[in-house]
């Protein structure tokens, strides 16, 4: 299933990928220049582009016009995609922002996101049986998978309805036992993806209580590239950004060309048709470089970040320190959160700015 490959994994990227990115180093300088790089990507509906574009002959004409060679690698579980970026065998990688927060980032591997590309926009949510209130979770269980974009879309829904996690019991599910868990009589609040979403809110009873199209913003899909390799050779981030405006332009075109990008996106994502449409259609995706770099400068990115940043501490997910500041992060213009001497996670709008400005 193509969500179920993006966050499957996410009890294990707490549980053990942290381990091995706490002893990743950061850069001590900038790489030597190179003219050949990888990119690691996993199948989610909006990561499909990249391994389109390489199909398509678009990662070849970028690459080509700024002298270097680029190679699209799927990696099929999410996690080990992450592991294989730390361990420096991948030059970029599609990651979520609170893996690129918790994993990389938080192991003191300097990152810089450098393509914004897409967030959640109700492909996940909470369904609730026989009750369509937030209060009602109040001492309630709720099945989902614990650490993980589920776990901080349950603390969000809380929130919302002036509860804390405190006030409900989780029950770690994994995202294939999901649906079957909903299904019994004892299970009657849960949160998931899509598709497995979509399923359990057509339940006899089951009401969608809250989603991430509640919550814009908040659960970003990115494009990482190792910062060192990023000042070395800058090149690579303006033929991905090139790369990636030139799909996803093609693909949300509504005539021939752009219908039959989709169905060669809907097969290399390992479903039919209607169903990858499905998923775009809650998939936010920024096109528009313009609204791209809108959405990255804005105060709301680095608001929604210390969300992300504090839920991941509260939850252990950065080991090792003894405050959610000991992992610096930077932003447009100058800003920082957390520690600025140690900032390894840096949201560079340079690239998509080039693309807005019709200058790649």
């Amino acid at each position: 299933m193509v969500w179920s490959v993006r966050k499957a994994c996410r009890s294990a990227l707490a549980a053990g990928a942290l381990l091995l990115a706490s002893c990743s180093q950061g850069p001590s300088g900038p790489a030597e220049p190179r003219t050949e790089f990888n990119i690691g990507w996993s199948i989610y509906a909006g990561w499909i582009p990249w391994p389109y574009a390489q199909q398509a002959g678009i990662v070849k004409k970028w690459a080509d016009k700024y002298g270097i060679k680029i190679n699209i690698v799927q990696v099929n579980d999410y996690v080990e995609s992450i592991n294989q970026y730390n361990a420096g065998k991948f030059d970029g990688v599609t990651v979520t922002n609170m893996d690129a927060l918790t994993i990389p980032a938080a192991g003191g591997k300097d990152t810089s996101a450098i393509i914004v590309g897409d967030y959640s926009n109700g492909n996940d949510g909470l369904v609730m049986k026989g009750a369509d209130t937030l209060s009602a979770l109040k001492g309630k269980q709720v099945n989902l998978v614990e650490l993980s974009v589920s776990h901080y879309l349950l603390a969000r829904a809380a929130e919302s309805a002036g509860l804390t996690l405190r006030d409900i019991r989780t029950v770690n599910t994994s995202d294939a036992d999901i649906v079957g868990a909903f299904s019994s009589p004892h299970v009657t609040a849960a949160v998931a993806w899509n598709p497995q979403l979509s399923v359990m809110k057509a339940q006899p009873s089951a009401n969608l209580a809250f989603s991430s199209a509640q919550i814009p913003g908040e659960i970003l899909d990115l494009m990482v590239v190792d910062t060192a390799t990023l000042k070395a050779t800058p090149n690579l981030g303006k033929a991905l950004a090139g790369i990636w405006y030139e799909t996803v332009q093609l693909m949300l075109r509504q005539d021939s060309e752009g219908e039959a990008a989709r169905a060669a996106m809907a097969k290399l994502a390992g479903t039919d048709r209607q169903t990858f449409e499905d998923q775009l259609s809650t998939t936010h995706l920024y096109s528009d470089p313009k609204a791209a770099v809108a959405a990255t400068t804005s105060p709301t990115l680095m608001t929604n970040m210390q969300r992300v940043r504090d839920f991941s501490f509260s939850k252990g997910l950065f080991k090792g320190t003894s405050s959610a500041d000991a992992v610096g992060m930077a932003f447009p213009g100058g800003k920082t959160l957390g520690d600025p001497q140690r900032v390894t996670l840096r949201f560079d709008v340079s690239f998509m700015q080039l693309a807005a400005d019709g200058k790649l």
